[in-house]
């Protein structure tokens, strides 16, 4: 069990931006595709994984100082960390292997992803803005990853949109650190001697009006309209300004900014709206022959 909690398969859904793509490409039922893309799902778990245990280890006395982070395996001393290294290198090992398998390019693109979150763990993430730079970073590369594997093209607007989205939940993350230091005085995190409440907002005010005028021009944009003709996409533009304002409120009135997984997962709210984006975006772009014959 302390083994399963280290490699943190709850942070595993953030890979299922590899099928975001073919999804917003409309090719959800292109069978043929998912052997490869479920392939690259394995490898970037398994890799990512790797990264988990090794940011673990690098963190285990700041841990066992944060009131959440201290429960993890190895802060809390459930795990060696000889078995901590084992599993490790076997992760590495089995999803690197795989990546090797599906191509070079997805293949360089892992390296890159690995590399990045190593030089992360190793001491980037003590850099006020360039930490939460490169969290967003992984989710472009997510994004690319998925185009590569299912031979897809990724438009600049859905990548901005992608980067400006992960800014804004790294943004909202920082605010849990700063809460912790307000309540328990602990300097959980480096980098956060570079942020302040304000700033903070000025971050997420920000970042957030970026994503939701690059949501509405890529939903308008020619290649878009090429792809699908003129269907109603940026009518779903109401439940990405929707998951907005309540994130916003779980941040600043609730202030229950911690991992963006976790408030996911707690969430009702945000659950629904993100599933009523999938079905209004599925109906527009699979179902639009019923819809607006």
């Amino acid at each position: 069990m302390a083994a399963l909690q280290l490699l943190r398969p709850h942070q595993w859904v953030k890979n299922i931006f590899l099928f975001i793509p073919l999804f917003l490409a409309g090719q959800l039922f292109e069978m043929e595709k998912y052997p490869r893309l479920i392939l690259g799902f394995i490898s970037l778990c398994l890799v990512a994984s790797s990264i988990y245990v090794m940011n673990d280890y690098k963190d285990i006395e700041a841990d066992r100082l944060h009131p959440r982070k201290s429960k993890r395996p190895l802060a809390a001393g459930t795990i060696s960390i000889r078995q901590a290294f084992l599993l490790m290198g076997i992760c590495l090992s089995a999803g690197m292997f795989i990546a090797w398998y599906l191509g070079n390019t997805f293949f360089l693109l892992m390296l890159f992803y690995f590399a990045m979150n190593v030089a992360y763990s190793m001491g980037l993430k003590n850099v006020a803005v360039l930490d939460i730079i490169i969290v967003a970073l992984g989710f472009s590369l997510r994004i690319q990853m998925g185009g590569q594997l299912s031979s897809l093209p990724i438009t600049a607007w859905l990548n901005i949109m992608i980067f400006q989205l992960a800014l804004f939940l790294s943004i909202g993350k920082r605010y849990d650190d700063l809460y912790v230091h307000a309540d328990s005085g602990l300097q959980i995190r480096r980098s956060i001697k570079g942020y302040s409440v304000e700033l903070l907002n000025i971050y997420l005010a920000m970042v957030s009006g970026v994503i939701i005028v690059s949501y509405i021009l890529y939903t308008i944009s020619p290649d878009i309209q090429a792809r699908f003709g003129t269907y109603r996409l940026y009518y779903t533009s109401l439940f990405v300004v929707a998951g907005l304002l309540r994130y916003l409120q779980i941040v600043y009135v609730r202030k229950e900014s911690g991992s963006p997984t976790r408030v996911l997962y707690k969430d009702l709210f945000l659950q629904v709206c993100i599933l009523l984006w999938i079905i209004s975006f599925y109906a527009i772009i699979y179902a639009h022959d019923l819809l607006f014959r």
